[in-house]
């Protein structure tokens, strides 16, 4: 399924989940941290309902440091990214492909807080 992505809305709160999103995608982790307050916080998708809460840029970076090193061809790519006062949502679609070759997908939206121009929060769903 290749879903086309929607125009995304300018804002200072959109550009800066978009340079993080961009960051991810090159797999530049400094990148990544540099669009994050100090105290940042982010809820990820798994475990099963709820995901897990990491707290801090130190703490949420040790996360994505790990994401990346086991996910060489991870890429998240936005369908659609609008704001709304302080609020920011991202609607995605995350590629991987698997070690022996095979390649994935799955969909979900990522709700952000956004903070002196960085994000303070990031809560990520899925489907499935």
């Amino acid at each position: 399924m290749n879903v086309s992505a929607s125009p995304v809305r300018t804002s200072p709160e959109v550009e800066v989940v978009r340079a993080f999103n961009d960051a991810l995608n090159r797999h530049d982790l400094a990148g990544m941290l540099a669009c994050l307050t100090e105290d940042t916080v982010f809820e990820n998708t798994y475990p099963a309902p709820d995901g897990t809460r990491m707290a801090g840029r130190q703490r949420v970076g040790k996360f994505w440091e790990e994401f990346l090193a086991g996910s060489a061809a991870a890429h998240i790519e936005p369908e659609e990214v609008f704001a709304a006062g302080d609020r920011c949502v991202m609607r995605w679609r995350y590629e991987w492909r698997d070690p022996d070759g095979s390649r994935g997908y799955v969909r979900g939206v990522d709700l952000y807080r956004i903070k002196g121009g960085k994000i303070a929060e990031e809560l990520s769903y899925v489907k499935g």
